[in-house]
């Protein structure tokens, strides 16, 4: 029993790396969830105040990653159509490769706000904001998830 849990924390873990970037993986909790599963494979492997602190940044994590969006585009001056915009064009931008990635939210804000009927160099304002945005909370997501990868490996070493 002790191996199902580590490979199923070994495939959480990598699931929420992935997850950090995608859009349809809850990227950090599915990472945090790997760390309970190492610890259920050998209970001296993780302890239980690492996952009180790793639980809690999670948790802020995925605040951020909910508000920070929201914050940045209203402080660029966005409507919801931008926000709208640049989750839809992320979606699209996942079958376009890396650069559809990065591309994706900037355009996809950028038409969602345009369709608003804005001046183009307010929508590209809020467009760069929703990017920046999307940078930032990827990047912190990503972070994470490395963090609890490491931990991992560290503990398999």
């Amino acid at each position: 029993m002790e191996y199902i849990w580590l490979a199923l924390a070994i495939v959480s873990a990598l699931v929420g790396l992935m997850g950090a970037i995608l859009p349809m993986l809850p990227g950090p909790p599915v990472s945090y969830a790997a760390l309970w599963m190492m610890w259920l494979h050998d209970k001296g492997s993780v302890s239980s105040s690492e996952l009180w602190v790793m639980g809690l940044l999670m948790v802020a994590v995925t605040i951020i990653d909910y508000v920070a969006p929201i914050w940045l585009a209203k402080l660029g001056g966005g409507s919801k159509q931008s926000i709208r915009g640049a989750t839809w064009g992320l979606v699209i931008g996942l079958f376009c490769g890396p650069l559809g990635l990065v591309l994706g939210p900037f355009i996809g804000a950028l038409i969602g706000e345009l369709a608003t009927n804005v001046p183009f160099g307010q929508a590209l304002k809020v467009a760069s904001s929703s990017f920046l945005a999307f940078i930032l909370t990827t990047g912190l997501k990503f972070v994470y998830c490395v963090a609890v990868v490491v931990m991992i490996l560290f503990r398999l070493i």
